[in-house]
């Protein structure tokens, strides 16, 4: 062989090597995630506006010439909160679309369905929503979570509870198994101040036993319910109680929708209480804050806890591939993950303890009478 035709067979099985070797969903231009999560019916638009959340730093990044060049694009499927159409899901995304990882996944049956997935993949997922505490344990190794735990979130409401003497605590959670968990670990916490609950009711995702649901909670006399539903049901069993002549107190974890519970259960639901797991997206201080702010604004985004949040998981996964470099593999990635720190927004953040949850932040606002929140 002439050595020019040998220097041009080189070249061209080194450029063979270079696209078999390269990892998936990553070009010269760009890196693809894959999310999957319910984005039809009334949860679908809180998960919806969670992702217009992210696209707002997505895009500001990709304006800015991207991370090392690249911009991240998010790949989306429905899943309708079906663990079996989930697990379809993120074998599409990773073999058919070669995502690079996962971003904003939704659902604790649907994550720890998918874990075997994951694990094997060796994909990272960030920021996913909504996934319980043991989903999370499920795919420890795989999965990054910004929020806090629904049990740091139980704790945290449960000693505000009984700080200013409330002792007879009912509890209302979705008639699923992420709602059987969220009971669990609200009762955990209720134990470690010598409580129990007084009563327990599951609440249908259709709400159609919400009349019972109340029946069975005023039942046990609460001072106060505490929440742990999605959607519409809140201010469903809102009316419904109200509706039987009781008027306990509503306390939520931060799954309840405070905007939709105010339009469902009119001027009343004013002073539900709810804890969140991201700071107040109408501070004026931050500056993260009111970057997000102003271009939520411009993008007509709706401004408030669900796009905030996806607007913050989105800032961390930015910085995580920032990190990386221009070299990026999944596994820099899950180093890189394991040992960020940093604050955001007021928000500290720290992996590096092996966990899976980067945030302990919990705080409680109120809903006005209008829908918006009151610290």
């Amino acid at each position: 062989m002439k050595r020019r035709e040998f220097v041009a067979a080189a070249a061209a099985f080194s450029l063979v090597g270079q696209v078999r070797g390269a990892e998936p969903g990553v070009s010269d231009g760009e890196v693809v995630f894959g999310q999957t999560g319910i984005l039809s019916g009334p949860l679908g638009q809180q998960i919806k506006t969670m992702l217009a959340g992210a696209a707002l730093a997505f895009d500001a990044n990709a304006a800015a010439g991207g991370v090392h060049g690249r911009r991240v694009r998010i790949a989306s499927l429905d899943d309708e909160l079906r663990p079996d159409k989930a697990v379809a899901n993120y074998q599409e995304l990773l073999t058919q679309q070669r995502v690079f990882g996962f971003f904003g996944c939704v659902g604790s049956a649907t994550t720890a369905a998918a874990a075997n997935v994951l694990q094997q993949s060796g994909a990272p997922l960030v920021g996913g929503y909504a996934v319980a505490d043991s989903a999370r344990d499920k795919v420890k190794g795989a999965g990054y979570y910004l929020r806090a735990t629904s049990g740091r979130e139980a704790e945290v409401l449960v000693q505000h509870l009984t700080t200013i003497g409330v002792t007879r605590i009912g509890v209302a959670v979705l008639d699923n198994p992420g709602g059987q968990e969220a009971r669990a670990l609200i009762s955990g916490a209720l134990e470690k101040h010598g409580l129990q609950p007084v009563s327990v009711a599951a609440v249908k995702g259709d709400a159609s036993n919400a009349a019972q649901a109340a029946g069975t909670l005023a039942a046990g006399q609460p001072q106060a319910v505490l929440m742990y539903l999605g959607g519409v049901l809140p201010g469903e069993l809102m009316k419904a109680s109200w509706a039987i002549g009781t008027h306990p107190m509503f306390y939520g974890m931060s799954i309840v929708a405070g905007e939709v519970t105010a339009k469902v259960a009119g001027a009343k639901a004013r002073g539900l209480a709810i804890s969140q797991v991201v700071p107040y997206p109408w501070g004026e201080l931050d500056p993260v804050v009111r970057a997000y702010r102003s271009s939520a604004q411009a993008n007509k985004v709706p401004i408030g806890y669900y796009s905030f949040e996806g607007y913050l998981n989105a800032r961390v996964l930015l910085e995580a591939l920032t990190r990386c470099g221009r070299d990026l593999t999944r596994t820099r990635l899950h180093t890189t993950m394991r040992s960020l720190k940093l604050r955001l927004a007021g928000m500290d953040l720290d992996f590096t303890a092996g966990g899976h949850t980067g945030s302990r932040f919990v705080e409680l606002v109120q809903v006005s009478v209008d829908g918006k929140f009151i610290r």
